[in-house]
């Protein structure tokens, strides 16, 4: 159903200030609704890595639905300031860039700003988003939807809840890994709940957050679980010992992988801890780089010079996904120590590329290592169980050709297929209450 992937490319367009926008027109198209996305993370030329995992799911519904991204910025005034000791800290994208979708479309993606306060600010950021979206649209007539699609339940799904009152238009809400942090906050507790009331539709990435939904008494009905998939086109193996020489590893080396940002809830610092208990010739390649929770990366260099691992230890800087897979390709076990995950993409893009996966037990990742024979599951934070599972994973044979093909078998075309079912039928069902009006007023 979906055209064969390629990387997908921005291309920005230059304006003097966020009010500038080139026009476009999106809308309903024939029995396809049309829809805005709606996601403070989203990638762009100054954050190519930021939200690839919601890029890479919504451009393949791209290809069957009309849709265009709006992607708000946080702001405020004396951020400068903070970028003066902080040169990343919350940086900012042009405007507007068009980007290339896997069947080689044009997707508008827009970067508006909202305000945001640090601290204790942060619970109004949903009423802020909102507010700078409407703001948006008003200045965007000719940007037509008939669907606001929202990923992450806050501050998104409360900015999609309080737009979908005023245009009077359906919101749906994508529950990612964030839902479970969120969800024992005192503001972000409340504000998530009232999101979820608000939304027609709930997808959940995983079973693990459709619990936490039906928890807060959001009825079961409403909520459909519509995992990641994988991308077999740009995620297959490649030969190991040419992998291995490009990275300078020897052959009789057993090699450990993690892909992710470079921060704590990543627990790359776990798996660092755990190498001095493990042979010599066991290596450990990090792939990543900063992200929108942080920059890890001096912690982690630290604590690889104190526990003298420097021969042991690569840090091979953020990648693109046309080359993960030549990477991947060296190693022998994928190790995902993190604290909180929806559905950890990159497990299935590893078992695509043969390797066996250790998953800390949080969030969806027994649902995606959904057996023994795809990796091993212990429990987050154990140290001793993270350490017996990594050398159980290196001295077990495993069966790497069915590893493979439990990944092929997760492909996007399903979960595409999914979406934009539900999408069709939350148009039609909602058709009398939300028309006759399709444009912004």
């Amino acid at each position: 159903m979906v055209n064969p992937p390629t990387n997908s490319s921005a291309q920005t367009v230059n304006a003097g200030d966020d009010e500038l926008y080139p026009p476009h027109h999106s809308g309903h198209s024939g029995d396809k609704p049309g829809l805005m996305v709606l996601s403070s993370l989203f990638p762009s030329q100054r954050r190519p890595t930021a939200g690839l995992f919601i890029q890479e799911r919504m451009f393949r519904v791209a290809a069957e639905l009309p849709l265009f991204v709006v992607s708000p910025v946080p702001w405020f005034p004396l951020q400068s300031a903070i970028q003066y000791f902080v040169p990343h800290y919350r940086p900012e994208p042009a405007p507007y860039e068009v980007q290339t979708a896997p069947d080689g479309s044009l997707i508008h993606v827009y970067f508006p700003r909202f305000i945001a306060l640090p601290g204790v600010g942060r619970c109004f950021d949903g009423l802020m988003m909102a507010l700078a979206v409407y703001r948006f649209s008003k200045r965007q007539p000719e940007l037509q939807f008939d669907i606001i699609d929202s990923h992450f339940s806050y501050p998104e799904g409360v900015a999609a809840g309080l737009l979908s009152r005023i245009f009077h238009k359906p919101n749906t809400i994508t529950m990612r890994g964030t839902e479970v942090p969120h969800s024992r906050g005192f503001f972000t507790s409340r504000w998530m709940r009232w999101a979820w009331q608000q939304a027609e539709q709930i997808f959940a990435v995983s079973d693990s957050l459709k619990q936490v939904a039906q928890a807060q008494d959001i009825t079961e009905s409403k909520i459909v679980v519509v995992g990641n998939g994988v991308d077999s086109h740009t995620f297959f193996p490649i030969n190991k010992d040419q992998a291995r020489a490009a990275l300078g590893l020897k052959e009789s080396d057993q090699v450990l992988i993690t892909v992710g940002g470079l921060v704590p809830r990543k627990g790359f610092h776990q798996v660092i801890k755990a190498l001095p208990l493990l042979p010599d010739e066991v290596k450990y390649l990090i792939v990543g780089g900063a992200s929108a929770e942080g920059d890890y990366q001096a912690q982690l260099e630290q604590l690889v010079s104190e526990l003298e691992l420097s021969d042991r230890v690569l840090f091979l800087g953020p990648k693109p996904k046309a080359a993960l897979h030549k990477i991947l390709s060296a190693a022998d076990v994928f190790v995902l120590a993190s604290a909180n995950e929806g559905w950890a993409n990159v497990i299935l893009e590893a078992m695509a590329c043969r390797l066996p996966v250790v998953a800390s037990d949080v969030g969806g990742n027994r649902e995606v290592v959904a057996n023994q024979q795809l990796g091993l599951i212990y429990p987050y934070g154990d140290s001793d169980a993270l350490l017996h599972s990594i050398e159980q994973a290196l001295n077990f044979q495993w069966d790497r050709d069915g590893i493979q093909a439990y990944a092929q078998q997760n492909s996007w075309d399903l979960r595409v297929e999914q979406l934009v079912r539900h999408f069709i039928a939350l148009d039609r069902a909602k058709a009398e209450s939300f028309r006759p009006s399709r444009e912004v007023s």
